[in-house]
């Protein structure tokens, strides 16, 4: 899952950034609003937190810009106004959802994960291939019925690989999808986090390798 913060207030913003990241989120910090428009405009976020008063560019506008691209991408609104008539503008602009300051992290937890689902396809809440079984919303990965210990970046590879529904997903979106704009795209940390995540899944496999295009799960093998 990947969200970006744009939050004006960095002590906020960073705040912000490592508890969603503690939660298995791939975040990235923009502190102002031509900095945000500029990251929304060359990545694919799920999801975006929006500080609606920022300099540069406003986070009306940088809504507004997101909505009219198409994307699938989600906005929360964040603002230190609780007045009814700013949240019925701020939805007005396009929002999803509008969160007032000062807020409980475990409400924006729960909002940032519900709006990531409606940014993507749709799929069950809890992912299945042959006896493996990923619950997101938990953070528990089980095979056969036995708990796997998978690091945030492993549980990341397999949730988006069992999303894909048996398509083959390519390295260079799983850093994407998984990981951070501070990772190396020219590392091998896609292929090392597989090459463990395939170990702590055990016997029979259920990652493939397709040479020169990525990896995928079978259909074959996830429940349907």
């Amino acid at each position: 899952m990947r969200i970006l913060v744009v939050e004006d207030e960095e002590p906020l913003a960073e705040a912000i950034a490592r508890g969603l990241r503690r939660e298995g989120m791939a975040v990235d910090v923009a502190l102002d609003g031509d900095s945000g428009h500029e990251k929304a405009s060359i990545t694919r976020y799920d999801v975006v937190v929006l500080d609606r008063d920022l300099p540069g560019m406003s986070g009306d506008q940088l809504c507004a810009e997101i909505v009219s691209s198409g994307a699938l991408t989600r906005v929360i609104m964040l603002t230190a106004s609780a007045a009814v008539a700013d949240r019925v503008e701020g939805l007005s602009l396009g929002a999803d959802d509008y969160l007032a300051k000062p807020f409980a992290f475990p409400e924006l937890v729960a909002r940032v994960r519900a709006l990531a689902r409606r940014a993507t396809p749709v799929t069950p809440p809890v992912l299945t291939a042959g006896d493996v079984r990923l619950d997101p919303a938990r953070r528990v990965v089980t095979r056969a019925s036995a708990e796997i210990d998978l690091t945030r970046k492993e549980f990341g590879v397999l949730e988006v690989l069992l999303a894909a529904g048996g398509a083959v997903v390519s390295s260079e979106e799983l850093l994407e999808r998984v990981w951070d704009e501070n990772a190396d795209p020219f590392t091998t940390t896609v292929r090392v986090t597989v090459m463990t995540l395939r170990k702590k899944l055990g016997e029979p496999g259920i990652i493939d390798t397709v040479v020169g295009s990525g990896y995928r799960v079978p259909t074959a093998s996830v429940a349907e």
